[in-house]
């Protein structure tokens, strides 16, 4: 690591550094070439609630921002960004955070959750954020920004992305098939082999939506391997099997899906997708809290439990085995991260949706949020007309029937939500409808 000069840093106090080396920004192109790109860490000293969103110029005119917004109170805030071959300019906008515990505490206590948090996100600042409830029901261990919730089935668009960046770096397409993958399952039905990546990505692959019925659930369990054994397991079995219907004929939701698909990423790249992941997405938008399963330790109110709701009251179930789904079913549901972490990623989203995307090809942006044959479900998003977001909406859920979580992005109103609670059913869905109906009235 040595010290260099940048071109500028504007509007703020920053530490300047540029990294030579195999650390960030390294390619093989081939195996004689290795391409060394330079970074540069740009960091500044917080203070307030603040949300924080660094931006880059070329011409101190035209400004962009450089990932989504980061929150901090005090201390050190760091960023690493590639640094371009032109004069680059840096500065730091920060933005004043309202605290909305006392909008979300009433609608808690009206649904009996243990804890409720949101975010929101306008221009690509968090402008707002609220926590109130405990990690445990009856237990006073107050939820604080630090804590990470687990967001069940938003890891959908986050496999869906992924694959967008393998397409991006011409490693799948679109319609790499399911059997050109795997060919060296004998045992597959024919009518599997032909089955693209798409067509799992929109849930019209035929893809089973019950594990339970034939067993595989509790197979999975017990199996004991990695997660990637788990999911060569599941795609054995699913695929021995024909389609629960004609592939790209109907819309059935299937976690089993996302998980044929998360394999098939590991499969090219030759990593488990828990490492794909975080390396080729979640590090590079910003979520250092990131990880999967439930965030908590077992006996240890560390983070937040997940619950069910038991006789109308809320019932603690202890971090472990009972309290998230088979690690197989990665890809389709099982990370974890801070509600910050969370808005971050909503964030890299809405800037998508809004043509302002950085990461990914504007056609694959494109391609993530297409509703897919009119089914109201695009690849890893539902997709709405809402006249409150000013036409098109995108909106997922997420729960592992012990968390929920909602996330709503308007991009005609450069806004979205994020709300979560650490019970699942009915009621939460309920919760956070009405947190996400107060902040349409409050922000829109």
């Amino acid at each position: 690591m040595v010290e260099a000069g940048v071109p500028g840093f504007y509007g703020g106090k920053a530490m300047r550094r540029i990294f030579a080396g195999a650390l960030m920004g390294c390619a093989a192109v081939t195996a004689q070439e290795l391409k060394i790109q330079r970074t540069v860490e740009l960091s500044f000293l917080a203070s307030g609630k603040q949300s924080h969103i660094l931006e880059s110029s070329g011409d101190l005119a035209h400004w962009a921002a450089l990932g989504g917004a980061m929150v901090a109170e005090s201390g050190t805030v760091a960023r690493t960004t590639l640094l371009a071959e032109t004069n680059q300019f840096f500065r730091v906008r920060s933005v004043e955070i309202r605290d909305l515990r006392e909008t979300l505490e009433p609608i808690r206590a009206r649904f009996k959750t243990p804890a409720l948090a949101c975010a929101v996100v306008k221009s690509n600042a968090v402008v707002a954020l609220g926590f109130t409830g405990n990690r445990k029901w009856n237990v006073n261990e107050p939820v604080t920004p630090e804590d990470k919730w687990h967001h069940g089935s938003l890891t959908k668009s986050m496999t869906a992305t992924l694959a967008g960046v393998l397409v991006d770096e011409g490693k799948l397409t679109w319609t790499t098939t399911v059997g050109s993958i795997f060919p060296e399952m004998t045992g597959m039905h024919e009518r599997w082999k032909n089955v693209t990546l798409e067509q799992l990505l929109c849930h019209r692959a035929g893809a089973p939506g019950d594990l339970n019925a034939n067993g595989l659930w509790d197979e999975l369990w017990n199996h004991g391997g990695t997660p990637r054994e788990q999911r060569a397991l599941l795609v054995r079995r699913v695929t021995a099997a024909a389609p629960i219907r004609t592939p790209g004929t109907g819309y059935t939701y299937s976690n089993a899906g996302y998980a044929i698909a998360g394999a098939m990423m590991e499969k090219i790249e030759g990593v488990p997708w828990e490492e794909l992941i975080t390396r080729k997405l979640l590090a590079r938008v910003g979520m250092e809290s990131a990880g999967f399963g439930v965030p908590a330790t077992p006996r240890y109110i560390n983070h937040p439990w997940g619950h069910a709701f038991q006789n109308g009251s809320p019932s603690p179930i202890e971090p472990g085995r009972s309290a998230d789904n088979p690690p197989a079913i990665g890809p389709g549901g099982t990370v974890h991260c801070t509600l910050v972490d969370m808005a971050e990623y909503a964030a890299f989203h809405l800037q998508g949706a809004r043509g302002e995307g950085k990461l990914l090809k504007g056609e694959t942006y494109e391609k993530l949020y297409a509703d897919v044959a009119g089914q109201g479900y695009a690849l890893g998003w539902g997709v709405t007309d809402r006249p409150w977001a000013g036409g098109k909406a995108l909106n997922h859920t997420g729960s592992n029937t012990q968390w929920y979580t909602n996330v709503w992005i308007a991009q005609g109103k450069n806004v979205a939500f994020v709300i979560v609670t650490n019970i699942g059913g009915d009621p939460a869905f309920q919760c956070t409808d009405a947190v996400a109906a107060k902040l349409i009235e409050l922000y829109l």
